[in-house]
């Protein structure tokens, strides 16, 4: 073997082995990402329907009782099935000409959003929002007690939460992270200020309290409340007995399917 040989022989092991180490380092390719899923047709944006229906949709914002922006809330957009929107709408114009408005909190929900809140229940020690949304329930009773669920009908797309405000609407001011917090079943001036009227209790409260009949809610409180409980359910609506805010629109469009939608315009694109 001559020598240029010999020196040609070890320059094709050396780019061999560099060849070798290079196809083992070289990073595989990444998977190309899984699209949202989209809405289906007979979903749609409540203001298409009725844009004097008042939205102040909390898991966008931090002021829930999970203390931050909840999964698949992309925008602060109130969703639901083309019915339920329509019987919203014949609602508010029941409210409307007694001086009054709907407010919404929440409505579709996507599953990722209740698999947010079971990750939340299950961390005992995150409790940020206690003094609020649930001062007299131990934290490890949420899910024994009915509170937090593994599947949310609100995922269907024909639950809404929702209050009353009397016309005209006054502002309501924003939360900030790290403030005082008050109980949810505190005294109207005392809690949170919300402008809705007087239904007992804020929103979410994890009490006794909020359940839609309770005795102890009497007066303009328990008015308030009959007041929302009629109008809506004479247009077809059920409400959920422990919570005064939760409504169904019955018989619902999608009584066995879990969307997982985002809530976001985007997963309406191309709806008309």
């Amino acid at each position: 073997m001559t020598r240029l040989s010999a020196a040609v022989r070890a320059l094709i092991t050396a780019l061999a082995a560099l060849a070798a180490t290079t196809a083992v380092s070289a990073p595989a390719a990444s998977a190309p990402e899984k699209p949202e899923p989209k809405a289906p047709g007979d979903f749609v944006a409540l203001n298409s329907v009725d844009p004097t229906i008042i939205q102040e949709m909390r898991y966008f914002t931090p002021h829930n009782f999970v203390g931050e922006r909840i999964d698949g809330y992309r925008q602060p957009l109130c969703i639901l099935t083309r019915p339920t929107a329509r019987a919203l709408h014949e609602a508010q114009r029941k409210l409307l000409r007694q001086g009054y408005s709907l407010k919404v909190y929440d409505c579709y929900r996507p599953q990722r959003a209740v698999d947010h809140f079971v990750r939340w229940a299950k961390e005992l020690d995150d409790q940020v929002m206690k003094g609020e949304f649930y001062p007299n329930v131990d934290k490890n009773r949420l899910f024994a007690d009915g509170y937090i669920a593994e599947k949310s009908g609100h995922s269907r797309g024909s639950t809404v939460d929702l209050t009353v405000v009397r016309l005209p609407a006054e502002p309501t001011r924003p939360y900030h992270p790290g403030q005082p917090l008050t109980p949810c079943f505190a005294a109207k001036d005392q809690r949170f200020p919300d402008n809705s009227v007087d239904m007992g209790t804020g929103y979410d409260c994890f009490d006794t309290l909020s359940h839609t009949l309770d005795p102890r809610i009497q007066g303009e409180q328990r008015a308030n409340r009959l007041l929302l409980k009629g109008t809506l359910e004479s247009l077809g609506f059920v409400n959920l007995a422990e919570e005064w805010w939760h409504y169904t629109f019955k018989p619902e469009a999608h009584p066995d399917t879990y969307f997982d939608f985002p809530v976001s315009r985007g997963s309406l694109t191309g709806h008309h």
